[in-house]
């Protein structure tokens, strides 16, 4: 049959990456938001441990005790908690882009709570407030992007999650050094109200419009993300067919144990786990009182920049490299160095307690290394890497409920590691909880080399397939 030229030349069109890139970035705006929220721990808790107040004082600072700061910083992950199994039963409902709306009302509230708190229970309420949208931003952004992204980007959009959250962190360390931290809560609150803007004009995912019946929409939004040049019958002919597949095998949660369904959810719920047990989040909350307590000549603020800074640059470099190198091989390298640089630290921490002196002079330079290392080889891999896997192995009849279990094993996981930092620093030592740490991304280690697929290439239908499930014909 002879094909028109006009029809050739649709058929050979790329598709339109520079509205797929625009739609991450709006996206993704909800994760910088939420690193605000992440990195505001740092200089709040610094502040909180410090008396400030005296007869003259009326700024109304607030002193907290260690346990006080522990919930403090702990209570954003409970608040995640409960945001992910919000978001597991709202982006079915309303959608993927009426999720990323709602859960701003929450972060706004949270914001002003914290910054017009007088007592402990104004900033638990406040941080429990900005959990809920953390946990709920945390399920729906990796979800909406990697359903619209085109396979061989959708990596690079993917790790946008991670990329815009290490944003957010050095956006609240570095304004944490020139204001107050009430200041700094309105500050951080602004990153809500931008996000509200640009995810008022994104487009809803193709794969949530089908999935509801609203083909007509569905294609106006795959062809709004591919390009109004660029024929999407084929993409939409395999997704319409992969969809009506897997509500066929509709499960409930019984039906988790299917294989091909039980396989990448056990994958994805340790890849949640040794993030977490990595000690990453309880670096970043504690950073400012790492460097105290280390006792380094360099200024903490400047320290914690550096780090901040480090954490941005080697996660855009996840980015470039994630569709490039796999997921296997950064999770593997990941691990490995994330091992080596935590244990070094905790070195740096025994010879400090058997020699103050004699650490300072020969390994003052130890403490800022290690975690620039640190904080590098968690940014290139592990930090966006499981988020974006999360998107590309759940079966769809079961994203939602999957998706819903996995971000609470992480956050849950966010709040044991936070709240226990300091009383194991206590039991254990500086020195010993770091390496308690290391131990865990030694195995780590071992696990991503054995037990995690590549999915690099690969569309959603051909991962199902993989692990046995249906696939593309």
């Amino acid at each position: 049959m002879k094909v028109s030229t006009r029809e050739a030349v649709v058929e050979g069109t790329r598709p339109a990456y520079n509205t797929q890139y625009l739609a991450a970035f709006s996206a993704s705006m909800g994760a910088m938001a939420v690193g605000a929220a992440i990195g505001y721990s740092s200089p709040a808790t610094a502040a909180f441990r410090c008396h400030n107040s005296t007869e003259n004082d009326t700024s109304g600072d607030l002193y907290l005790t260690e346990e006080e700061r522990g919930w403090f910083a702990g209570t954003l992950s409970i608040g995640a908690l409960l945001g992910c199994m919000l978001a597991g039963l709202s982006i079915n409902n309303i959608g993927r882009r009426g999720t990323m709306l709602v859960s701003v009302l929450p972060l706004m509230v949270g914001w002003l709570l914290i910054g017009l708190a007088e007592n402990l229970a104004m900033l638990i309420c406040g941080r429990l407030l900005c959990g809920l949208c953390t946990g709920i931003s945390s399920l729906v952004v990796p979800t909406y992007t990697t359903e619209y992204a085109s396979k061989d980007i959708r990596g690079a959009l993917g790790s946008g999650f991670q990329l815009f959250v290490t944003v957010g962190i050095l956006y609240a360390y570095v304004l944490g050094t020139v204001v107050e931290w009430r200041l700094l809560a309105a500050i951080c609150a602004a990153l809500g109200l931008i996000f509200l803007l640009l995810a008022a004009f994104l487009k809803e995912s193709p794969n949530y419009l089908l999935a509801k019946g609203k083909e007509k929409q569905a294609r106006k939004s795959m062809q709004y993300f591919r390009g109004q040049t660029y024929n999407i019958d084929k993409e939409m002919a395999e997704l319409k067919l992969f969809l009506e597949e897997s509500c066929k095998a509709k499960v409930s949660l019984w039906d988790l144990t299917t294989p091909y369904i039980l396989k990448p959810l056990l994958i994805t719920l340790a890849l949640m786990i040794f993030q977490q047990l990595a000690g990453v989040n309880a670096v970043i909350y504690n950073i400012i009182i790492i460097f105290k307590d280390s006792g380094i000549n360099m200024s903490e603020d400047v320290s914690t920049i550096i780090v901040g800074i480090v954490q941005v640059l080697a996660t855009a470099a996840s980015a470039f490299l994630i569709d490039r190198i796999g997921r296997k091989f950064l999770l593997s390298l990941s691990s490995g160095v994330m091992s080596v640089s935590i244990m070094a630290l905790g070195v740096f921490f025994f010879e400090k307690s058997q020699d103050q002196e004699w650490a300072a002079s020969y390994l003052g330079w130890l403490p800022l290394t290690s975690l620039m290392v640190f904080i590098s080889a968690f940014s290139i891999g592990y930090g966006p890497i499981p988020w974006l896997m999360m998107g590309e192995l759940f079966y769809p009849s079961v994203k939602e409920v999957a998706g819903s279990i996995a971000t609470t094993i992480n956050w849950t996981c966010v709040f044991i590691i936070t709240f226990t930092f300091e009383p194991l620093q206590d039991a254990l030592g500086d020195y010993g909880v770091y390496w308690l740490f290391g131990s865990f991304c030694a195995i780590n280690f071992v696990f991503c080399v054995t037990l995690v697929p590549e999915t690099k290439g690969r569309t959603l239908q051909e991962t199902t397939a993989y692990f046995g499930g249906p696939g593309p014909e």
